[in-house]
């Protein structure tokens, strides 16, 4: 039979909604009467299972809230794959610093060249930070956002993502959108500029932005916003799919 105090202690764990206490108190209580522990250290091992906990569910929360591919990660990524330099970059990047200083990340390279993958594995190195990132294609974001403006509800969804520290924007050069799109695209990155940043994916170099946002101006304007506190990520690299199409087939032919 359940003594009265443990039964009033689940009660105040219930109540007081700690769910690290709740699990571990038990064991905690059994090691500090064999240990003999202080009631300090008592109380600071209950509090920080209770901190973990509460930890661990953020992360699983901004994780899934980041809608970022989870198999995308740095340890499937074959870092050795990178130039010297991209490589460093890569690494200085994971402290996150650079969205305290409001810093975009531009990834550009051949398609296969790994640049999805490379900043998915930033993004999910952030959220474990407890940072709040969004990851959407192109194609997918400017339609939910010419939706929005079309329900006169733009400012409201430009307001919920301006609430992520990094925004991920892949595949900006895979999409031919028309001038409605490509206004509402620039609309978004002018409302970010100096206030949160992006991570871009592309397979066309700036040079050839104009065939996306249809119009010279903008897309210098677009590019200049960008590109003037920012990170660029050059993976002048082959296609990593097809070397492991390539690999495989020449281990099934030996």
């Amino acid at each position: 039979m359940e003594h009265p105090t443990e039964a009033r202690l689940k009660k105040c764990f219930r109540y007081l909604h700690l769910p690290g206490i709740r699990d571990s108190y038990e064991e905690l209580t059994t090691a500090a009467v064999r240990e003999g522990m202080a009631y300090d250290r008592y109380l600071l091992g209950l509090l920080e299972r209770e901190s973990d906990v509460r930890w661990n569910h953020r992360v699983d929360r901004l994780m899934k809230e980041s809608r970022l591919p989870l198999e995308k990660t740095l340890d499937r990524f074959e870092m050795k794959r990178l130039p010297a330099k991209a490589a460093h970059q890569v690494k200085a990047l994971l402290d996150g610093g650079f969205l305290e200083r409001r810093e975009n990340v531009l990834a550009f390279g051949n398609p296969g060249s790994g640049k999805t993958h490379l900043v998915c594995a930033i993004g999910q190195a952030l959220v474990r930070q407890g940072r709040e990132v969004y990851f959407s294609t192109c194609g997918l974001l400017v339609q939910e956002l010419l939706l929005a403006k079309r329900n006169l509800q733009l400012p409201r969804m430009l307001k919920r993502l301006s609430r992520y520290q990094a925004l991920i924007i892949d595949d900006i050069g895979y999409v031919h959108q028309d001038r409605d799109e490509m206004d509402v695209l620039f609309t978004l990155l002018a409302e970010r500029y100096e206030r949160g940043s992006v991570l871009i994916t592309s397979n066309l170099p700036f040079s050839k932005w104009e065939a996306i946002f249809k119009d010279p101006m903008v897309a210098a304007a677009a590019i200049d916003r960008l590109v003037h506190h920012s990170v660029i990520l050059e993976l002048n690299i082959g296609s990593y799919r097809m070397s492991a199409a390539k690999k495989k087939t020449a281990e099934a032919v030996a």
